[in-house]
């Protein structure tokens, strides 16, 4: 892919950021609710608590984690940080893959199955839908620490992209 000119970077990057804090805000509301339904001793309170997680997961969860999956592969693939040069780059890129595909299969059929229970008047406390948002509040925290910090260096792939060669014996520095 050719490298985003600066106003394009630019875009790109506020776009990924403000869609990726907002997956991260989705998640704990989420979080909230499935604590809320779980934990409530009421059944009332526990169908509000499902029927409105599941407007977050309808409306709002896969838009924002496919949103944010593909910015930012335009970003790495259109920056010099690359998809494969930096370990960073490639961890966030696989737990961002992980994410959006339990958000998938795992996260909004749950959150489907404690909605249609709570809409026939039967709400059943999950402890699913607390751990599942924990898991992924987690994640997200992570992939916005490494984001910021970018540990690890360089893969083994990034020197050959750059025409660069560690010299035997010593690793490069960033490594």
């Amino acid at each position: 892919m050719q490298q985003l000119n600066r106003p394009a970077r630019r875009a790109a990057l506020v776009l990924h950021l403000a869609v990726s804090v907002s997956w991260l805000g989705v998640t704990l509301g989420l979080l909230t609710l499935g604590i809320t339904g779980y934990t409530t001793g009421s059944p009332e309170m526990a169908t509000v608590a499902y029927r409105a997680m599941k407007i977050f997961g309808d409306w709002l969860v896969l838009p924002l984690a496919f949103v944010s999956l593909v910015s930012g592969l335009v970003l790495s693939l259109g920056t010099a940080w690359g998809l494969a040069r930096h370990r960073w780059v490639v961890v966030k890129f696989w737990l961002t893959l992980i994410t959006v595909l339990l958000s998938v299969f795992s996260l909004r059929p749950g959150i489907n199955h404690l909605a249609a229970e709570a809409a026939a008047g039967t709400p059943v406390a999950d402890l699913s839908l607390v751990v599942a948002p924990s898991v992924a509040t987690a994640t997200y925290l992570f992939i916005t620490a490494i984001s910021v910090l970018k540990p690890w260096g360089l893969t083994a792939r990034g020197p050959r992209r750059r025409g660069q060669r560690p010299q035997s014996g010593r690793r490069p520095r960033g490594w």
